[in-house]
């Protein structure tokens, strides 16, 4: 079967998905570009690791190898952990978390109990209620276009930045991208597609689908795998 995956939406506020991802063969796929940040787990059998990821501003070839098994929650854009900077873990500069004897993860000085598929949405709201994972508002405004009352352009750029880890041009470009693969995916014209994703023409939509998921417009449309995540 090679890799299973499945992403359901997060219950809390800061959670957009947790996901879970199997890896029956050792299989290949390209990742897609993303703007979020993620807290995985990986189980392998040589135990279990922590990972902090953030945003990935190219899409990239990966292998899932035989017999590991993943987990974890796509944050909400603008929810991070200043502990760890989204600006230091993009493009798979992930922070490992160290793991205590008996399983468990040392972080800001305590050791927390190593959650589960089923429960990792009770570790997430410990972090949030311990201060430890935040969420500043004014990404959201910035999203859909508000410009902060009483802020300059500079300083909004910059929360921007600190609470994303990419600039606020990235980032849209990264959203257009993701929804025009979706939309290719689902079996939408290239045509309608390069409406609908607000691109010039075919060719910059090409580039695009070239720098986001590794694949063509025409690929994508086959159904050719690729994980958003």
């Amino acid at each position: 079967m090679g890799l299973i995956y499945n992403a359901v939406a997060g219950e809390l506020p800061l959670v957009q998905r947790v996901w879970t991802a199997t890896c029956e063969a050792t299989t290949g796929f390209s990742s897609a570009v993303k703007a979020s940040s993620m807290i995985c787990f990986a189980r392998s059998g040589d135990g279990v690791t922590v990972h902090l990821k953030g945003p990935e501003t190219t899409g990239t070839l990966m292998t899932c190898p035989e017999g590991w098994e993943f987990f974890g929650v796509e944050l909400r854009p603008g929810a991070y952990l200043p502990l760890y900077p989204p600006s230091s873990l993009t493009n798979f500069r992930d922070a490992l978390l160290p793991i205590l004897p008996g399983g468990r993860i040392f972080l800001d000085n305590w050791d927390w109990e190593m959650p589960t598929e089923q429960n990792v949405d009770v570790f997430v709201n410990r972090l949030v209620h311990a201060g430890l994972l935040i969420f500043d508002p004014l990404v959201d405004e910035i999203r859909h276009g508000e410009r902060p009352r009483g802020m300059s352009e500079r300083i909004a750029q910059i929360r921007f930045r600190r609470a994303t880890g990419i600039s606020h041009r990235k980032f849209v470009s990264i959203e257009q991208a993701r929804h025009a693969a979706q939309l290719l995916t689902a079996g939408r014209s290239i045509a309608d597609v390069v409406t609908a994703g607000g691109y010039y023409d075919q060719s910059q939509l090409a580039r695009a689908m070239r720098w986001a998921t590794g694949h063509t417009p025409g690929e994508l449309r086959s159904g050719i795998s690729f994980l958003a995540l």
